[in-house]
């Protein structure tokens, strides 16, 4: 099963974060030098991917411009003798056509927002990537997923999914788990934000999926659920009665940059694993931990 494209949900008001999402979006929070769309793309360029999807709001104009080319900056960069900062530049620049953006009008939730994208993934399977979570692993959680739908039959879907503490399950969407080979298992159920003590285990979905076309036709009908959304979980079970799931416990830190605490943790967990920062890092957390 080849994967092409990968769709980003980028037309979110980022409400955890505010004030810092009042005018800059989310997706532009910078963990250590990057911003999180650059992750994403990243971890989606190395899993294969060829076109990226963006389905964007307003105000979110910054993320287009991120991702094309700057010519007064790089007239800048080379007159100074920047080179270091214009290979950067060039390496995060993406080729001609392998990026579209299309627009959500109103926030009408995640399976709303995978709808919009329909006409410009077509007829085949892709991956849908929230970019307010980052997994910290090589390699990524994306090229761990497409790895395994390589074993799969060809209309298989596949979500990443990571345990979490029963107590904390009724938080969540929760998947049931059926036949198992190492990480990958069927999916046996998925249920929305379940009751206390009510989740068949304590498996969570993450930010990350790879699904059939068909998903576009449930989505196109599908009635609002929690907070009044259309919530892609749910289309997901609508298409769980045509065709198999499976879930992948992904190798790797998974970080929810959309709440502060996460943002926090994230540019800590980021900033240690690189060799030039890592000392000063260390020390300057000393420090602030003895008070």
């Amino acid at each position: 099963m080849k994967i092409r494209k990968a769709v980003f949900p980028v037309a979110g008001l980022g409400t955890r974060v505010l004030p810092a999402t009042k005018a800059m979006p989310k997706e532009m929070l910078t963990i250590v030098d990057k911003p999180l769309i650059q992750y994403v793309v990243d971890e989606a360029k190395e899993a294969g991917i060829e076109h990226f999807v963006f389905v964007t709001g307003r105000n979110k104009g910054v993320i287009e411009d991120h991702f094309d080319r700057m010519y007064e900056l790089d007239a800048t960069l080379s007159a100074r003798g920047k080179k270091a900062e214009m290979e950067i530049l060039a390496r995060d620049q993406p080729e001609a056509g392998a990026i579209s953006f299309t627009r959500q009008q109103a926030p009408l939730g995640l399976g709303h927002a995978v709808w919009c994208a329909r006409d410009i993934v077509g007829d085949e399977p892709f991956a849908v990537v929230l970019p307010d979570e980052l997994v910290l692993h090589t390699p990524g959680c994306l090229a761990q997923m497409i790895e395994a739908a390589s074993k799969l039959a060809a209309k298989s879907n596949l979500i990443a999914v990571e345990a979490v503490p029963d107590e904390l399950t009724h938080q969540y969407g929760i998947c049931g788990v059926g036949k198992r080979n190492g990480r990958v298992f069927e999916v046996d159920g998925m249920v929305e934000k379940p009751a206390k003590g009510t989740a068949p285990s304590n498996l969570s979905i993450t930010g990350r999926y790879i699904l059939q076309p068909e998903i576009f036709r449930i989505l196109e009908t599908q009635e609002r659920g929690a907070g009044g959304e259309i919530q892609l979980t749910d289309a997901m079970i609508g298409l769980s009665k045509t065709q198999k799931f499976y879930g992948v416990e992904f190798e790797g830190e998974r970080h929810d940059c959309g709440s502060k605490a996460g943002f926090l943790r994230a540019n800590i967990a980021f900033g240690m694993v690189r060799p030039e920062l890592r000392e000063g890092l260390r020390a300057e957390m000393k420090k602030y931990s003895a008070h």
